[in-house]
């Protein structure tokens, strides 16, 4: 494929629209596609803040801030996605969710669009399994939040092939980001090592070894973290937390990636983090 110029996205979540939002400043034609109306508006609503942002703070012009928001364009329908060169699916950690999205692009797309999946856990090799083509299938693995992080995990499946990692590869510099190749396996590097590390605080609270202060006091300030595991999966959202280390227990059958069962309890109470409004803090 020659050098991608369009991007798609499915998914005007937290990830979804940040990587719109930064599509849009490299200078990509972009599609931000979800399939609720005031999900959309919230996604838009939350890239226009974020730009104004970068002008105030002198990072980018009011002409970048223009340009940019020129060049994304928004649909309730996947079918606007159907020009794009490369499409990255960012919508809710659940495999079949995930695997339904990547069929439906699969029969919508040409057959030269490279399909990424944003996943943060689950097996490449499985999603593409989805889709008719999954030598053009690939994990793209953005950070939160994606228009400050320069990390994207670039995750090869068992078919990806050689032209669309290198596209893939490209197109990731393009916006900005460090592309760093890692092998399929459950979790890639970052989950991996973050969320048992996050469970492990979690597990500190559950048994009282300290207050949600005092844990993530003590990795801020004796591991010089710059925000505590707490507060991490706050802005994560213990939802997604819960599915990663999910996918992690299934995938390795280790149980020690067991979900703490404050955990769970918390997402069955529906405290999310910060998208909720609480979880180990406050956010009302």
């Amino acid at each position: 494929m020659s050098d991608i110029n369009s991007l798609g996205v499915v998914g005007a979540g937290t990830m979804g629209h940040g990587i719109a939002q930064v599509a849009a400043q490299s200078g990509l034609a972009t599609c931000l596609v979800d399939i609720d109306q005031a999900a959309l508006d919230r996604g838009i609503a939350a890239i226009e803040k974020s730009l104004a942002r970068f002008v105030a703070k002198g990072k980018i012009s009011s002409q970048e801030q223009a340009a940019a928001r020129q060049r994304l364009t928004t649909s309730t329908e996947l079918s606007a996605l159907a020009d794009c060169q490369l499409v990255v699916e960012a919508v809710v950690e659940k495999l079949t969710v995930k695997g339904t999205v990547l069929g439906q692009l699969d029969k919508i797309c040409p057959a030269d669009s490279i399909l990424a999946t944003n996943t943060s856990s689950i097996s490449i090799t499985k999603l593409a399994a989805s889709t008719s083509r999954p030598e053009k299938v690939i994990g793209m693995h953005f950070m939160n939040p994606v228009p400050l992080m320069k990390l994207v995990e670039v995750i090869r499946g068992l078919a990806t092939d050689q032209a669309t990692y290198d596209a893939v590869e490209s197109a990731s510099r393009r916006m900005g980001k460090v592309p760093v190749e890692v092998h399929d396996a459950p979790g890639f590097v970052s989950n991996r090592v973050l969320m048992p590390m996050i469970n492990e605080a979690i597990f500190c609270r559950y048994e009282g070894v300290g207050t949600a202060e005092a844990i993530d006091d003590v990795m801020k300030l004796g591991m010089n973290h710059p925000m505590g595991p707490l507060a991490l999966a706050d802005l994560i959202g213990l939802d997604v937390c819960l599915d990663i280390l999910r996918v992690l227990q299934d995938g390795f059958g280790d149980p020690k990636y067991r979900p703490c069962p404050l955990l769970v309890k918390m997402v069955d109470a529906g405290y999310l983090g910060r998208k909720s409004g609480r979880g180990f803090y406050n956010y009302a």
